[in-house]
């Protein structure tokens, strides 16, 4: 059968064609020194094989069709791992620049949608491996999974089985079918298998209306509110950060993770109402002098993924929600947020995530940038390795991802890996022209939230 793009996954491709929507995930792995390149290289060659994308490009299929996966038939590996010397003085900033000119760069839709760069001769002795990849291919959550495939020994990090096995690429990747007769044959027998399902729930369901039609009716009431909550309009909470453009600025922070964990439990909250909680303390900072703000629009990913997933592809969803800019004690701040995080969880919009993604893929494109744009910000909390591994005999010191803005004024993603949290932060500087006044303003917000515990 054909192998199209899920919903969720073309609509991230889609988006992307406006530059300042540009969805592209960049890793930033920092080693105490420079890995065996060859084995650097034969870790890449057995994940592209382990997950049939990384050798494929996307191209469109027939109206109405959505855009599909497709081998790409002259696959060249040296055009996706490259090895170069660290810029200028070799030191953090240097290789986070090259991260920035990455966040910021299109891919070749000619090409699979990914590149990894080996950073080599770094200030005192150390290396990088920088990676971008479209996020078509995967989520956050996802990469981590497919980054286990780097590592030297997968199987201490508690790899499900699948994810360290090398799979044929022939037999991984489902056949592709040409003619767009057959193509449509596929796709009304995917029809006709969901229609089949409809059929055998239809019974229990007019069964359960007919007994119960006060509780059908105010459940139908509550998943349409839902589903409003999740595409439906939003206004932004800032009035400062509203322009939006194409260049990105970077930055990355870090903070224990006990020491968050510890915090956290002072409001009987979360390691994800701590970090939140700490970003808004940064914003409120940083809108002090810059009229009144009552609140900021959030939008959290939400993983959906299980046990049975394959590597590859989108399994969270976008939800958006308003957190208050107050009040001043974190905890008490930390205790809102965690109210508001748990209700985001327990939405009947989840259920349809693939069918909202549909339905938002088909709205005119200034709709969409619209409601993205009014987005203050994005916040993920992705878990990483909670040990230390290595990459071709090199330990990996630090790891941080940069993902993208999507509309947004900016996204922070903390990546925890071996007791420290690494935050990045990817900013539209349209949004947010005076950066380094807005760092400053963020890791003082997390200083805020820390002293807590002590």
């Amino acid at each position: 059968m054909t192998t199209f793009l899920r919903n969720s996954d073309a609509f991230i491709w889609s988006i992307g064609a406006d530059p300042r929507m540009r969805s592209t995930i960049v890793s930033l792995i920092l080693l105490d020194r420079s890995p065996d390149f060859t084995t650097v290289v034969g870790r890449f060659q057995n994940l592209s094989r382990s997950v049939p994308m990384f050798r494929g490009r996307v191209v469109p299929s027939r109206w109405p069709l959505p855009p599909r996966w497709q081998p790409d038939p002259e696959f060249d590996l040296a055009f996706h791992v490259r090895r170069v010397g660290a810029p200028g003085a070799g030191d953090l900033d240097a290789v986070l620049e090259l991260a920035r000119v990455a966040a910021m760069a299109d891919f070749d839709p000619a090409r699979p949608l990914w590149e990894a760069t080996l950073i080599d001769e770094m200030a005192g002795g150390g290396a990088a491996l920088l990676c971008r990849m479209n996020h078509a291919l995967t989520d956050g959550v996802g990469a981590v999974e497919i980054s286990r495939l780097l590592f030297d020994d997968p199987q201490q990090l508690g790899c499900r089985p699948r994810c360290a096995a090398t799979v044929p690429l022939e037999s991984a990747w489902p056949p592709l079918i040409g003619p767009i007769g057959e193509v449509v044959s596929a796709s009304a027998g995917a029809a006709v298998r969901a229609l089949q399902g409809s059929l055998r729930t239809m019974p229990g369901l007019l069964v359960h209306t007919t007994r119960h039609p006060a509780g059908s009716v105010r459940s139908a009431g509550a998943t349409a509110a839902s589903l409003w909550r999740a595409a439906g309009p939003h206004r932004r909470g800032s009035s400062s950060m509203c322009r939006r453009g194409s260049v990105r600025a970077i930055f990355v922070h870090e903070v224990p993770t006990q020491a968050l964990h510890r915090a956290a439990a002072i409001a009987g909250g979360s390691l994800n109402d701590a970090f939140l909680a700490a970003v808004t303390a940064g914003l409120r900072r940083y809108h002090a002098d810059r009229g009144t703000v009552t609140e900021f629009m959030v939008t959290m990913p939400i993983n959906l993924r299980n046990a049975t997933d394959q590597l590859g592809g989108n399994r969270t969803t976008l939800m958006r929600f308003r957190i208050p800019a107050g009040p001043a004690d974190p905890a008490v701040r930390m205790h809102d947020i965690h109210r508001l995080t748990g209700a985001q969880r327990a939405e009947k919009s989840l259920a349809y995530t693939s069918v909202l993604a549909g339905a938002v893929n088909l709205a005119p494109r200034c709709y969409i940038r619209s409601q993205f744009g009014n987005v203050d910000f994005i916040a993920s909390n992705v878990p990483g390795p909670a040990a230390p591994v290595s990459l071709g005999g090199a330990t990996v010191r630090r790891q941080y991802a940069f993902s993208p803005t999507l509309g947004s004024a900016f996204n922070v993603t903390l990546l925890s890996y071996n007791e420290v949290c690494g935050i990045g932060f990817n900013v539209d500087t349209a949004a947010i022209p005076d950066v380094e006044l807005f760092r400053g303003h963020l890791i003082a917000g997390f200083a805020e939230l820390l002293a807590l515990h002590r």
